[in-house]
């Protein structure tokens, strides 16, 4: 911003306002050390500080050296070791010097010959001729045809530009490789009628201004085109190396000094300006620094453009100004100034008593502690944040600043600043001093910010939220608890929760629990705190499933209690097809969920009216229900039938559960319900289940019992085939009956002769335990019994004598085809019933046989075909009756089973178990006549066979 035009004593004012400290050390630089370490001894005692030679007309530093110019026109180089080196540059004198900094190139100009004829020389420092530096380039300095004054030289770090300024106001750039003639071309950029005093380039991305300052007006120029568009900045000028060009820190601003203001210019508009008073000599620009050297006007005034009259002893006062922190670094009064040089880190003075002035900026640290000291808090926040500071060592100010304040009872104010240390200072030092109850408005406002950068834990949240109550600000409690989203929260949301439900801000905890989804505090406060259990029920009704079914398994029982009807509709929701009860979302067609009902039942442990609507509903609506369902219900409706007094309800309750009972769902829970029929004395489900369980001879244990004659009878009648030994044990009860049971035991004497289930021995032992059966009760059954052994007696002499006649003429065959010869009589083949030709084969089971057609169906040569297929049946006879004759185990087995042992006995003989038999198949011929038995015994079981 431009800054009005205003007298002398409100810039005065503006000035004086501006602090001065020393955040810079002065000290003389004195002579290099010996080649013994030691100081020169000889001479005064000002020869330990360093001099320069006398005569030093010109000044600039660059590329670590000093360069000076001086009468003589020899140039000279002084390095930090202060070995001064020169070398003659002309022959009569240097006028200007300009080092360029990101290249070993010094521009000059001097003169070689007397009268006004200014040369311009480049030098190139990396290379020698002679020793001394190669100079690439030599060219006159004249902006005309009329030879004028060269009164400042600047050039671009680019090598490009090159310009000059003369005192007729003429500005000559000269454009391209300024170290070589044939690439380079001089024009004239600028004429005017004032003497030009400063120039500066300023580069912009691509874009190169020229900045050019006379003594009466400033103005800038676009060199990087091809115009040279030209901008009227200002009409103040400057005295001769008054203007400098500041760093990016001041936007490479093109700075002004004149002797009523500084004025700060962009290329196309002036910038902001700076009352600083008092005639202006040099101004320079050293690291965000501006420099001053001015000298007061009321004390020996001297010529504006040429600053340099004939003054032995001038005292002239140095000013070191920070533009962006609005103070004064520092400030000295120094005798005839010659130039002000910036190099090796450090500000160097030389006074035109030859000596050098060393100025060495202190540390940032040392600085701060300098405004500290002054309690000068705000100037040190802004020194630090320019001098890019850490955030560390900004909040450990901030720190310092707040302590400040807060001592000097200005508690607001550093509270405020302990708001910047967020992030960088342990919030338990800041809490501490705030703790008090009246300071509890600045621990909130700490404690919200802390929040806002989420940088807060539990306890910071805990505690801020005991300060909303405290302070019964609601409205503040609400903002800071009813955020739009998610990403918002800058606080712990189940410790906030915590805290306004000890506080009793129910409404609040709740509205907290419901937008974050703490299901489990939103039902705690609901029915522990506000006892709203509807409204519980109902926010329990529009969670997901998964949640739903925790919170039901652990406030069902209170809900229970409370509202029993609503929670078991939820319940068979629940259960069968859950959707979440959303008002205009879900998608009601997408598949619902359901929990597993049995694990609710303990909810109804003190309303047995609502289970049992529950356990019917879901046996109704879902059959597929688990097993605890059905079991809960049975012993719900046997409880129910037990202790009904109505005959007409428990008729009805005796028919729902034998319909349960029969509806299939225990055939793998058997025992259980058997158990609960029991235990209830529900004796037609215990008989339903017997027989379920095919446990016949509980059943006939039941009715024995309770002395149900007929009952025991029936359930021998039905189950009898499966059972058999249901008749022996109604055989033995009634024998043991004292009263009268003839009926019932002819009934059961008549089904064991008809099945042949017992000897009749055992059925006579039997019935000799009861005291009134008479013979005449077993008499028909003994006579029946007689008759049909008698008959099978008869059938099996019958068989025995025919099995003695077969096997008599068995053997007589046999002895015959021994004794006597076999004479074969067939004249047909057995298999093709063809006339019998030869060769045949004849067999002695009377068989014969074209040999053709033996060969094509015979499978042994020893074997008759026709005979092969019976004889193997009686040979896989005798193979299984020899397999069988060690099976001792089973032999016992059925022996220890059977009603009859005899006949098992018998058969096991009749398969030649206890016979010791040898099968000879093939016998070979020498062993013919010892084996000779052993086919005897072969061929009588194949004849016998075929005989039958």
């Amino acid at each position: 911003m431009l800054l009005p035009e205003a007298g002398p004593h409100a810039k005065m004012a503006a000035y004086l306002q501006w602090r001065r400290f020393v955040f810079f050390e002065k000290e003389l630089v004195k002579e290099p050390l010996g080649n013994d370490g030691a100081a020169p001894t000889s001479g005064s005692t000002a020869s330990k500080f360093f001099c320069l030679p006398p005569g030093i007309t010109v000044c600039d530093s660059g590329r670590g050296s000093l360069v000076f110019g001086d009468i003589l026109a020899e140039i000279w180089f002084l390095p930090r070791s202060l070995q001064l080196t020169g070398f003659q540059a002309y022959k009569l004198r240097v006028t200007h010097l300009y080092q360029l900094k990101q290249h070993n190139i010094l521009a000059s100009v001097g003169e070689d010959e007397e009268g006004i004829n200014p040369l311009v020389k480049i030098w190139n420092l990396e290379k020698r001729d002679g020793g001394n530096p190669l100079c690439t380039r030599i060219f006159p300095a004249i902006p005309g045809t009329e030879p004028t004054v060269v009164s400042c030289l600047t050039v671009h770090e680019n090598l490009n530009f090159m310009a000059i300024g003369f005192t007729d106001g003429s500005v000559t750039l000269n454009k391209g490789d300024i170290t070589r003639d044939r690439h380079s071309k001089t024009q004239i950029l600028h004429k005017g009628n004032y003497p030009v005093t400063g120039l500066a380039f300023r580069q912009a991305g691509k874009t190169t201004h020229l900045f050019v300052v006379t003594t009466e007006n400033v103005q800038s120029y676009i060199v990087s085109g091809k115009d040279y568009p030209r901008v009227e900045l200002d009409t103040h000028g400057c005295g001769l190396r008054c203007s400098a060009l500041s760093d990016p820190s001041q936007d490479l601003q093109f700075i002004v000094a004149g002797d009523e203001c500084v004025y700060l210019y962009q290329p196309d508009e002036r910038g902001p300006c700076f009352a600083f008073e008092g005639h202006k000599l040099i101004a320079h620009w050293f690291r965000g620094y501006l420099v001053i050297v001015s000298r007061d006007r009321k004390v020996s005034p001297k010529s504006e453009f040429t600053n340099r009259d004939s003054q032995s002893s001038d005292k002239q006062i140095l000013n070191i100004y920070d533009l962006c922190n609005k103070f004064i670094a520092y400030s000295a009064v120094f005798e005839d100034v010659v130039d002000v040089l910036a190099e090796w880190g450090s500000l160097y003075v030389l006074t035109r008593d030859g000596r050098v002035h060393a100025l060495q900026e202190k540390d940032t640290q040392t600085k701060l502690e300098m405004l500290f000291k002054k309690n000068l808090f705000e100037m040190a926040i802004n020194l630090a944040k320019s001098q890019h500071l850490d955030s560390d060592g900004l909040a450990q100010i901030f720190m310092q600043y707040g302590d400040h304040l807060y001592s000097k009872g200005n508690h607001d104010g550093a509270v405020q600043q302990y708001i910047r240390t967020i992030g960088r200072l342990e919030p338990s030092y800041v809490i501490r001093k705030f703790l008090d109850a009246q300071r509890i408005h600045n621990l909130t406002a700490y404690l919200q910010t802390l929040h806002r950068q989420s940088l807060a834990n539990a306890d910071h949240t805990t505690l801020l939220l005991n300060c909303y109550t405290k302070l019964k600000d609601s409205s503040k409690l609400e903002e800071f608890i009813k955020t739009k989203s998610e990403s918002e929260v800058h606080f712990d949301v189940e410790t906030a929760i915590k805290v306004l439900r000890q506080a009793g801000y129910y409404s609040h905890a709740l509205y907290l629990a419901e937008n974050h989804a703490h299901h489990e505090w939103y039902l705690k406060i609901q029915l522990e705190d506000i006892k709203n259990y509807q409204e519980a029920l109902q926010y329990i009704g529009k969670l997901p499933f998964e949640q739903a079914e925790s919170n039901m398994k652990r406030y069902g029982k209170i809900l229970m209690h409370h509202i029993p009807e609503q929670t078991t509709q939820l319940l068979k929701g629940l259960c069968t097809d859950y959707r979440p009860s959303l008002e205009g979302r879900g998608d009601r067609e997408a598949p619902g969920f359901r929990a597993n009902s049995e694990e609710f039942i303990p909810i109804f442990a003190n309303n047995p009216r609502e289970l049992k609507a529950f356990l019917e509903h879901m046996s109704e609506v879902q059959p597929d229900s688990p097993q605890g369902i059905y079991d809960t219900l049975l012993e719900l409706r046997l409880q129910n039938w037990a202790h009904e007094k109505d005959p007409q309800v428990k008729e009805k309750l005796h028919t729902e559960a034998i319909s349960l009972l029969k509806s299939g769902r225990f055939c793998d829970v058997f025992d259980k319900a058997l158990v609960l029929c029991q235990m209830h004395d529900f004796q037609d489900g215990v008989l339903y289940l017997y027989e379920q369980g095919k446990l016949f001879q509980q059943i006939m244990h039941y009715h024995m019992q309770h002395e149900q004659y007929r009952q025991v009878i029936a359930v021998c009648e039905r189950h009898g085939e499966q059972d058999p030994s249901l008749w022996e044990q109604a055989l033995s009860y009634f024998a043991r009956k004292e009263e009268d049971c003839k009926e019932y035991v002819a009934a059961v004497l008549k089904h064991i002769e008809n099945k042949n289930l017992m000897p009749p021995l055992l059925v006579v032992q039997t019935l000799a335990h009861n005291s009134t059966a008479t013979l005449s009760i077993i008499r028909d059954y003994l006579v029946q019994k007689l008759q049909k052994q008698s008959q099978q007696i008869a059938q099996d002499e019958l068989r025995v004598r025919r099995y003695r006649e077969e096997t008599t003429r068995i053997r007589q065959e046999i002895q015959e085809l021994k004794s006597s010869p076999k004479i074969f009589q067939k004249t047909k083949c057995s298999i093709c019933n063809s006339a019998l030709e030869l060769p045949s084969v004849h067999f002695l089971c009377g068989h014969s046989f074209h040999q053709h057609c033996f060969e094509s169906y015979s499978e042994s040569d020893a074997d008759c075909p026709t005979c092969l297929p019976e004889n193997r049946k009686v040979m896989d006879m005798i193979r299984a009756q020899e397999q069988k004759r060690d099976l001792h185990d089973q032999f016992q087995h059925q022996l220890k089973c059977s009603n009859d042992s005899f006949s098992v006995i018998a058969d096991y003989f009749g398969r030649g178990v206890f016979n010791k038999l040898t099968l000879l198949t093939d016998p070979p011929p020498a062993r013919l006549t010892s084996s000779l038995e052993a086919g005897l015994q072969r061929d009588l079981l194949m004849h016998s066979r075929r005989g039958t």
